[in-house]
Parts: C-alpha cells; sequence; structure tokens
C-alpha cells in the first residue's frame, strides 16, 4: 500500500482538533509540515495524527505549548516517523515541482498517471500527490520514447517494467526466481527492441544531419546573392532618387528665376507707377497757378 499524506484540512477533520490549535504547534515548532502543496497548503505525513492527538492530550492535562516542545525534544513521541522515513519523505515532489523538473505540464502528468504510466507514491484522500525523486527519470524516459515512436499504451508496459526492475534492483528476493527471471527476459527483449529502434533513429539522424549541413551552406549562398540584389537595389533607387531631386533642384532654380524676374518687372513697373504719378502732380501744380493768374 502506498503511503498517505494529507493536507492541513484533512489532519483538522481527522484529530478534531482546531486549525488554530495545530498553527500554534507548528509555530512551536513542536511539528511541522512536510512541505506545501503548489498552492501553499500544508501538508503531513501520516503520522501527523498521532502526534497531534499526543500534544493535545499533553495540553488538556495542563502542559504549556514550551513544556511539551521539552519533553518531545527529549523523549519524542511515541509513535513517530523513523529518521529515514522522515529524510525519504522529504525528498518527494509536488505535482507541480515535478512538472517542472520534467518540462511538461501538470496536465500531461495527470495524463500520464490516468494511463497509469506513472504512479505517485504518497497521495492524500483529497488527491493531492507526491512523487519520488526517480519520477524525474522515468518522466524524462516516458519523454524520448515518445520521440522514439512509442504510443502510450506501449510506454505504460515499458513504464511498470521499469518499476519492477527497480524494485527487484532493491530487493532481488521480492519474486519468485522463475517470475524475476521471466520478468528480466522480458526487459531484455525490450532493451533489444529498443536498441533497433534507437539504431534506425541514429540512422535518420545521420541523413537529416547531412542534409540539414547542405542546406544551411546553400541557404548562406543565396542570403550573400539576395544581399547583392538587395544593395543593387539601393543604389538604383538612390541614384533614382538623385536624378529626381536634381531634377526637382533645377525646377526650384527656374521658379526662383522666373520669381526674380517678375519682381523686377515688378519694381520697374513701380518706378514708371511713380514717374506717371510725379508728373501728373506736376501738371496739376502748374494748373492750379494758371488758375491762380487769371
Amino acid at each position: 500500500m502506498k503511503n498517505s499524506v494529507m493536507l492541513r484540512g484533512e489532519l483538522v477533520k481527522r484529530t478534531g482538533i482546531t486549525d488554530g490549535f495545530i498553527q500554534e504547534i507548528e509555530s512551536a515548532k513542536v511539528i511541522k509540515p512536510m512541505g506545501l502543496t503548489d498552492e501553499k497548503v500544508p501538508f503531513y505525513r501520516e503520522a501527523a495524527v498521532d502526534q497531534v492527538n499526543y500534544i493535545k492530550k499533553m495540553s488538556d492535562l495542563g502542559y504549556s505549548m514550551e513544556e511539551i516542545q521539552r519533553v518531545i525534544k527529549k523523549v519524542g513521541f511515541p509513535k513517530t516517523l523513523s529518521v529515514s522515513e522522515s529524510k525519504v519523505a522529504d525528498k518527494h515532489l509536488t505535482v507541480g515541482d515535478l512538472a517542472a523538473k520534467v518540462g511538461v505540464s501538470t496536465r500531461t502528468l495527470k495524463h500520464w498517471e490516468e494511463k497509469g504510466i506513472i504512479e505517485a507514491d504518497m497521495r492524500s484522500s483529497g488527491g493531492f500527490r507526491l512523487y519520488s525523486e526517480v519520477h524525474v527519470y522515468l518522466c524524462n524516459l516516458i519523454k524520448d520514447l515518445q520521440l522514439f515512436g512509442y504510443s502510450l499504451e506501449e510506454i505504460k508496459r515499458i513504464s511498470g517494467e521499469f518499476r519492477d526492475f527497480l524494485i527487484m534492483e532493491k530487493n532481488i528476493d521480492k519474486y519468485p526466481p522463475k517470475v524475476t527471471g521471466k520478468k528480466l527476459d522480458v526487459m531484455s527483449g525490450e532493451i533489444k527492441a529498443l536498441k533497433e529502434r534507437m539504431k534506425l533513429l541514429k540512422s535518420g539522424i545521420g541523413r537529416w544531419e547531412e542534409l540539414v549541413n547542405k542546406k544551411v551552406k546553400e541557404i548562406n549562398v543565396l542570403n550573400k546573392k539576395n544581399e547583392k540584389r538587395v544593395l543593387t537595389d539601393i543604389k538604383g533607387k538612390s541614384k533614382k532618387a538623385k536624378v529626381k531631386s536634381d531634377e526637382e533642384l533645377g525646377k526650384s532654380k527656374k521658379a526662383k528665376v522666373k520669381s526674380d524676374e517678375e519682381l523686377e518687372k515688378s519694381k520697374k513697373a513701380k518706378v514708371k507707377s511713380d514717374e506717371e504719378l510725379g508728373k501728373s502732380k506736376k501738371a496739376k501744380v502748374k494748373s492750379d497757378r494758371g488758375k491762380g493768374k487769371k
């Protein structure tokens, strides 16, 4: 049976103790959660139920939290996890941690679990799950097998064999000798088949590397040719722009000459007009004098 864990709410429900009292215990560092979920909710090992109940009994007997802390530090809990179990528990990953390490989404991990390809090492009644570090390696293998063209059903079979291998590696006596031998033969056959696929894949990769390298060179040649075309096009446009600019400048000069000519004509016309006006004034003066004499 898989080890179980529980969230803060489940611990409160199972012990019948308030959330505030559990927070007080944690603040006094009498117990501490295994860690936090991806949503920052504390989670605990199974032994926390007995630990919290034990602390509550001591509190009901009149012990202060400081006294309880000293007692537990000195003699420990009646039922507590061993040091080795605690160390192992602390190495487990949440689904978010595992997804980040493997480079896949949490939805992908949940899909793999639904397919039976991976299995959480610990879970709560509410569905919270913890995975051992070995799942990082296992999930990367799953990604590799998908690249090799394996279906999820094939990967499920192989991942089951991989878990069996880890079990037998830790304890060769887990299965009877005949069963162990049969499982190892199946694994050897899978490895042989995988090697054949890897051989084909390497051959294909070699062809693609040759093709890609060739195309990179050809693309570089075409880029250089195209760069020359761009430069030629820029030069052509630059020349056309200069010709147009020169034409505009010529028109501007002609317009200025014409404007100067019009201005000169205007000046001459004014001088003539002034002369005519002068003559008219003189004629009037002369006419006025003539009338005076009469």
